[in-house]
C-alpha cells in the first residue's frame, strides 16, 4: 500500500512534460522506422541547441535536458568527443556552421585545461574540481579531432596526452585520478581513454602515447572472462554493468586493433561483442544492464550505450566479414531511431534519451548530450555500410533554432 501511495505522489508531482513523455513511451516505439536521412539531421539540429543552451552559456554542450529541471550546464568531457562528430558532419554536409560550432567547443576546452594537462571530471560547475583521467581522455579525442582540423592545438593535446602518460600506473591501469563521481574501483572501460592516446600517437607516433593505450587494453582484456565478460566495468555497479560503460571498453578494445593489429586484441573485441550479442533482441531491444553471463538486468534499454555497441559491431563487422554483427547493428540502430522524435517540443525534438522508457534508471527523465553524438555516430557508419552512395551530401535542418 505505501509503495502505491509513493507511486500516486511521484505521478502527481512530475511535471507535466514528463508525465507525458511517460505516457507516450508506455503506448510503445512506432511502427514506422524514420530512417538514418530522417533522423541524422534531426540529431545535429538538437546538439546545436544543447550548446546554445547551455545554463553556463560558455560555448561548451549542456549536459542535458531534464524535462524535470530544465537545461543543464556544460559538460567538458562528453564536449569533447563531440567535436569529431561535428567535424565528420561539417565534412559530410559542407556546411560550415558545423565546423565552426567544435572549434567553439575546444576553444572552450583548452580555456579549462589545468597546466598539467588533465580536465576536470563533472559538469563546469561541478565540485570537487580536479583532474580525472577519463574525462581527460574523452577531451583528448576533441582535441585531436581540432588538431587534424586546423593545426592549431598541438599544445593542448600534447599536454593532456603526456599527463595521461605520466600518470598510468605500471601494469597499464589509471588508479590515481578516477572520478569523484563514480566508485573507486578499477575500470576495464578506460580503455576508451587509451583510444584517445590511439588518436594522438597517429598524429605524433614517436612520443609513447599508443604504447601507453595498448598497454592499457591489455591490462583491461587480462581481466577478462572467458565468455567476454569484464568484470569492472560500471560506474557503480560492477554485477549488472551498463550496456554504456560496456560500449565504452568494447570499442577501446577494437580501436587498439585498429591502431596496431593482433590477435588477442581481436579475440578479446569478440569474445566481448557476441556476448553482449547474445542479450539483443529480435526487435533491437538491449537491455540496459547485463549480468555476467550476459543476462538481462534491466527492463529499460540504455539508449546510448546500445548505438555505442551497434558502432562496434559494425566495426568488427568490417574487419571480419561476418554479416551477423551488421544484422544486429542494424537492428540496434533502427530500435533507437524509433525512440526519436522529429516533432513534439522543440527541446526534445531529435533528442535521444537516457533510458527508454523515459523512466527508466540511466539518464532518468533526461535527453543527453552523449546520446545523439554516439547515435550520429552508429547512423553515419550504418549509412556508409548500406548506401552505394555514401558519400553524399546530406542535407542539414532548416534555421530557425529558438
Amino acid at each position: 500500500m505505501r509503495t502505491r501511495v509513493r507511486w500516486v505522489f511521484g505521478q502527481l508531482t512530475l511535471p507535466a512534460a514528463a508525465r507525458n513523455e511517460q505516457r507516450h513511451d508506455a503506448a510503445g516505439l512506432p511502427a514506422e522506422d524514420p530512417g538514418n536521412e530522417r533522423v541524422l539531421p534531426a540529431l545535429f539540429a538538437w546538439l546545436a541547441r544543447a550548446q546554445d543552451r547551455s545554463a553556463s552559456h560558455d560555448g561548451g554542450v549542456a549536459r542535458d535536458f531534464s524535462l524535470l529541471d530544465g537545461w543543464a550546464t556544460s559538460y567538458p568531457e562528453t564536449t569533447g568527443y563531440i567535436i569529431p562528430t561535428l567535424l565528420e558532419w561539417a565534412r559530410r554536409t559542407g556546411e560550415a556552421e558545423w565546423r565552426e560550432r567544435a572549434l567553439r567547443m575546444a576553444d572552450w576546452l583548452v580555456g579549462i585545461q589545468f597546466q598539467e594537462g588533465g580536465f576536470q571530471g563533472g559538469k563546469i560547475d561541478s565540485t570537487p574540481v580536479v583532474p580525472v583521467t577519463f574525462n581527460t581522455g574523452q577531451i583528448l579525442l576533441g582535441l585531436v579531432a581540432a588538431e587534424t582540423e586546423t593545426g592549431h592545438y598541438h599544445e593542448p593535446m600534447t599536454r593532456a596526452a603526456d599527463w595521461l602518460v605520466r600518470t598510468q600506473d605500471e601494469d597499464g591501469c589509471w588508479r590515481r585520478h578516477g572520478s569523484p563521481f563514480a566508485d573507486a574501483a578499477d575500470k576495464q572501460y578506460d580503455t576508451h581513454v587509451a583510444w584517445g592516446l590511439f588518436e594522438a600517437a597517429r598524429i605524433e607516433p614517436a612520443r609513447g602515447w599508443g604504447e601507453a593505450g595498448l598497454k592499457n587494453v591489455r591490462w583491461a582484456l587480462s581481466g577478462q572472462a572467458p565468455n567476454g565478460w569484464f568484470q569492472s566495468c560500471c560506474l557503480s555497479d560492477r554485477a549488472q554493468p551498463l550496456t554504456h560503460t560496456l560500449g565504452y571498453a568494447l570499442r577501446g578494445v577494437v580501436e587498439a586493433w585498429r591502431f596496431q593489429p593482433a590477435s588477442d586484441l581481436l579475440a578479446g573485441a569478440e569474445r566481448a561483442a557476441l556476448g553482449i550479442m547474445s542479450a539483443l533482441r529480435p526487435d533491437g531491444f538491449l537491455p540496459g544492464c547485463l549480468g555476467p553471463d550476459w543476462s538481462p538486468q534491466a527492463d529499460w534499454a540504455c539508449l546510448t550505450g546500445t548505438v555505442q555497441i551497434a558502432h562496434s559491431w559494425m566495426l568488427l563487422s568490417q574487419i571480419t566479414g561476418r554479416a551477423d554483427y551488421l544484422d544486429a547493428a542494424r537492428r540496434a540502430n533502427a530500435f533507437v531511431r524509433r525512440t526519436v522524435r522529429l516533432d513534439g517540443p522543440l527541446d526534445q525534438r531529435g533528442g535521444v534519451k537516457g533510458s527508454f522508457p523515459i523512466d527508466g534508471e540511466y539518464g532518468q527523465w533526461s535527453y543527453l548530450n552523449w546520446a545523439p553524438k554516439f547515435t550520429a555516430d552508429s547512423l553515419i557508419l550504418e549509412l556508409d555500410m548500406t548506401r552505394q552512395n555514401g558519400g553524399a551530401k546530406l542535407e542539414s535542418p532548416a534555421r530557425g533554432r529558438q
